[in-house]
């Protein structure tokens, strides 16, 4: 793929801060066709994409219409129904010290706008962004994962083929372009990725004081209780775990199941592996030939017991559905967000003190899975682990609700987004007093 040039970069930049500046992104018309035209456009590129992620991540139709273009679709639909709504000017009561007089705010764009997406989910966490950016009246410049090389050119033939680029481009480019862009003085910045790149990206607008939203990710742990019900357990490891590969933010990371449920969970597990995933492809592809061997060095390391999987086709960057049993808290598996299909499960006996155990050592979460059919019980529990968002008996799909905010917290990230929260990330609410 050709990057795109340092001139054309900046250029791209001053268009943008020109364009802003003559108010036209924050007509609610303009807003509204905005969002409609990214709609059209996305849709008409519906088979690009098929093909641009079936190379990209071995991805089937199912999942991009599900997961990437549906997920987009929804989200401009949410706003284009809401839209007045929140550009509307709330009136709020005034205090007696400050009679007479009229008190409200309103909604105001930031100005050009910084979104810089990931490879595991590339349009869904490029474009589903932008909706909040087009919707609060801003222009934005958007750069796709490097890693995913054909998608990355359909979601820029997406953008550019519908929009001028004075207001909204698509820049293709990678760790140089990326500091390019982040030395530019941007007036919001939205970073979906790594913990580790996304303190390099605060660290970059500090020097701005331009606002960020992190979106980022850790260990997500999926808490079994002792009155679960493990056939449900198991469908949602089946479908949270290895859709994608592994390769999603709000993936169960590991397993805490109680000593003497272990074996019945992974007798399940391999026997529902067998049916349904037993082909070392069966998963999709890792992003890269580099992930693989890590997370198959990692499965050398492990001292706990693999019951199904482990192997893999480098070369075409396969690796099969996995479970390992009888992992410790210092495994090699424990330590770092995986990103694959790599399952370890951990056993407990004293849940206050697995609940410990997590705020100790991969504290504040993307996400946190509980099972029981107990759900005050859950939600104690959910309450007891600070987290950016929490499921009982449920596994990723708060992630498609238009009316749940959804974001990180501490090392998972800061901010959140979806539906009026998009719309509420990419503006500053502005206090407004008329005197009498």
């Amino acid at each position: 793929m050709q990057y795109t040039a340092k001139e054309t970069i900046e250029q791209l930049f001053q268009q943008q801060k020109a364009f802003f500046a003559q108010g036209q992104t924050r007509d609610v018309a303009f807003r509204k066709q905005a969002l409609t035209t990214l709609k059209e456009s996305l849709l008409a590129h519906k088979e690009p994409l098929y093909r641009a992620m079936a190379e990209d991540l071995g991805r089937d139709q199912a999942l991009v219409d599900m997961g990437e273009i549906g997920e987009v679709v929804s989200e401009i639909d949410f706003a284009l129904a809401h839209l007045d709504e929140w550009c509307r000017e709330k009136q709020v009561e005034t205090p007696q010290i400050l009679s007479p007089s009229t008190c409200s705010y309103q909604h105001e764009a930031y100005g050009v706008n910084y979104i810089i997406g990931p490879f595991n989910y590339p349009v869904a966490l490029a474009l589903g962004p932008l909706v909040g950016a087009i919707a609060g009246g801003n222009t934005a410049i958007i750069k796709p994962s490097e890693q995913v090389p054909c998608t990355a050119k359909v979601i820029e033939d997406i953008v550019n083929s519908a929009f001028d680029p004075e207001y909204l481009a698509v820049v293709q480019g990678a760790r140089d372009e990326n500091t390019l862009l982040l030395s530019l003085p941007f007036d919001f910045i939205f970073f979906t990725g790594s913990p580790n790149v996304g303190r390099v990206v605060m660290e970059a607008a500090a020097k701005h004081l331009t606002p960020v939203v992190l979106e980022l990710g850790g260990k997500t742990p999926f808490l079994v209780l002792p009155d679960a019900d493990l056939d449900q357990v198991t469908q949602q490891l089946m479908f949270g775990k290895y859709t994608n590969s592994g390769q999603t933010c709000v993936a169960p990371d590991y397993v805490l199941v109680p000593a003497s449920l272990k074996t019945a969970l992974v007798d399940r597990l391999t026997q529902a592996i067998r049916e349904k995933l037993p082909a070392v492809s069966a998963t999709g592809k890792v992003v890269s030939q580099r992930q693989v061997e890590h997370l198959l060095d990692l499965l050398q390391q492990t001292q706990g017991h693999i019951d199904i999987g482990g192997e893999a086709d480098v070369a075409q960057r396969y690796l099969q559905a996995t479970v390992v049993s009888d992992v410790q808290w210092d495994d090699a598996l424990m330590q770092e967000e995986l990103f694959g299909p790599v399952l370890p499960l951990v056993s407990y006996h004293d849940v206050d003190q697995v609940v410990a155990e997590i705020n100790h050592r991969h504290p504040k979460p993307l996400a946190f899975y509980v099972f029981t059919k107990d759900t005050a019980t859950g939600k104690k529990i959910i309450d007891a682990v600070p987290s950016g968002d929490a499921q009982i008996n449920g596994t990723l799909t708060h992630f498609f609700s238009p009316y749940l905010p959804f974001g990180g917290v501490g090392g998972s990230g800061m901010g959140e987004y979806h539906g009026f929260f998009s719309f509420q990330a990419f503006t500053h609410r502005k206090s407004i007093r008329v005197v009498e």
